[in-house]
């Protein structure tokens, strides 16, 4: 009589799940555990919001198009697939980045780590903040801290460090393009916790980040070579060679695209899922790696289910066009601009995509990425495509004096993609996983909707999960092995 393989699900193929299925496969493999592994995705592709395409010669990101060179999980991944060699970082000749103010582009000034500044006198000389401005800034250099234990939200903390001025014309601009949200709804425990350390330890957030720099270049020593001097980095022929260096890593797992699952239940020791489809299979572990209004869904009957339906997302969409060098009316050498809120503008910022990447166009030719969409300013998914590239358009024309008409256009639109962390929500998240973990100890849930939503974020959790339920794994072996009596 045969005995039957442990299985175990990966629910959604995004880079969480890949990367939590890369890792669980090796961990297995690596503990001699015998497995069988299968990750279901919704869609007909694998890879979540990633999606590069090449069109005409160029490298077009349709989703994400890079990530910060200093979180090592993305790195790390490279490495562990092999790719190390095809990472690339950003032209060192496109450093400059310039912020709307009065429907004029002005140079962020040096040394600002997040908008914070960590050089004052560029700051100091920058047109985008009054004297005013500039001095209540820099009152965060002698204002006491202040203790708290409990969670505040991202902006209310910035405005009393560094005052309004700068949280709305600098900072707020620059962190929109990361979780496109309004700072006094999202949490600061969530987002940037170590903003509440630099306080606590340096008293000074201007302080903090200053000491945060140094440690930052000190760490840079340890990456590749050929990214060693760059923020932000991505792979030579796009982010889509991650997701195919993944798929090829798991090429012995079961892969299955356009798959939903509709609830993810308990069945005596193992675990029930039912596909939208009506079938269902019984499997020995899970990991949910889904957007948290699906997994609320799948897991409509725990009462904590009802914590993830409080996490909001977004939408975006991204307007990317290719033109002729001879076309374009202004220098290359800046990687894009931020648009404040207060502008008014359609779009939220525009990065001179092969400026900054230079593996992204033929030569001769500009490919241009614009931004639409942010908490507050949801009506567009209302327009059409065409609608959309003629007010990004409109936006070029009056703020760079781009007239020429594009010679294509790729509009990709990102619905419910950005989650919005409220003030409190690592507390909320703690309160789900516990009783999750009593109700079904062998199904874990993670991904963007919970602790980070870049990619290098994505991959941690994703490994985070893949180890905590081969830990499960583990410990049910050695509680069975005991049992038999054969330890």
């Amino acid at each position: 009589m045969s005995t039957r393989v442990p299985h175990y699900m990966i629910v959604g193929g995004g880079i969480t799940g890949l990367s939590a299925a890369f890792y669980l496969k090796k961990r297995l493999e690596s503990d001699g555990v015998p497995f069988h592994l299968s990750v279901v995705e919704k869609s007909s592709t694998f890879g979540g919001k990633i999606h590069t395409i090449e069109r005409d010669g160029f490298f077009i990101e349709k989703g994400p198009d890079s990530f910060l060179a200093r979180k090592r999980p993305i790195i790390d991944l490279a490495y562990d697939l092999g790719l190390e060699h095809e990472l690339t970082g950003t032209n060192p000749g496109a450093k400059k980045t310039y912020i709307v103010r009065q429907g004029k582009l002005h140079r962020m000034p040096p040394g600002l780590v997040l908008g914070i500044p960590t050089q004052m006198t560029p700051f100091m000389k920058t047109g985008l903040i009054s004297p005013f401005g500039k001095m209540r800034a820099a009152l965060d250099l002698i204002l006491p801290k202040r203790d708290l234990t409990t969670d505040e939200s991202l902006g209310h903390f910035l405005e009393r460090r560094l005052g309004k001025e700068v949280l709305e014309r600098i900072v707020e601009p620059l962190l929109a393009g990361i979780y496109a949200g309004d700072t006094f709804k999202l949490s600061l425990k969530a987002t940037f916790p170590q903003f509440r350390t630099m306080e606590q330890k340096h008293r000074s957030l201007i302080l903090g980040m200053m000491a945060s720099r140094k440690n930052v270049t000190e760490e840079s020593t340890h990456l590749p070579p050929a990214i060693r001097s760059s923020v932000f980095v991505t792979f030579k022929k796009g982010l889509q060679m991650l997701v195919s260096g993944l798929v090829e890593a798991l090429e012995s797992v079961d892969l299955r695209k356009g798959v939903g699952v509709a609830s993810v239940s308990k069945m005596g020791q193992k675990t029930e899922v039912i596909f939208e489809n009506g079938q269902s299979e019984i499997v020995d572990g899970v990991i949910l790696t889904t957007p948290t209004f699906q997994a609320a869904q799948m897991l409509a009957h725990l009462p904590a289910a009802s914590e993830l339906k409080k996490i909001d997302y977004i939408s975006v969409a991204n307007v990317i066009m290719a033109f002729d060098r001879k076309d374009i009316p202004f220098e290359l050498d800046a990687s894009g601009f931020l648009v404040p809120r207060y502008e008014g503008r359609t779009i939220t910022a525009c990065t001179l995509t092969s400026a900054k990447w230079l593996h992204t166009a033929p030569d001769g030719k500009v490919l241009l990425r614009c931004y639409i969409g942010r908490s507050g300013e949801q009506e567009w998914p209302q327009w059409t495509d065409d609608q959309l590239v003629s007010k990004a358009r409109h936006d070029l024309r009056e703020l760079l004096g781009l007239e020429a008409e594009p010679l294509f256009a790729e509009v990709t639109r990102l619905m419910n993609s950005m989650p919005q962390y409220p003030v409190g929500h690592l507390e909320q998240i703690e309160r789900f996983r516990d009783e999750l973990a009593a109700a079904m100890p062998q199904v874990l849930i993670t991904g963007a909707g919970f602790h980070g939503v870049g990619l290098p974020d994505c991959i941690r959790q994703g490994k985070e999960a893949a180890w905590q339920l081969a830990d499960i794994i583990q410990n049910q072996s050695q509680d069975a092995a005991v049992t038999a009596g054969t330890i």
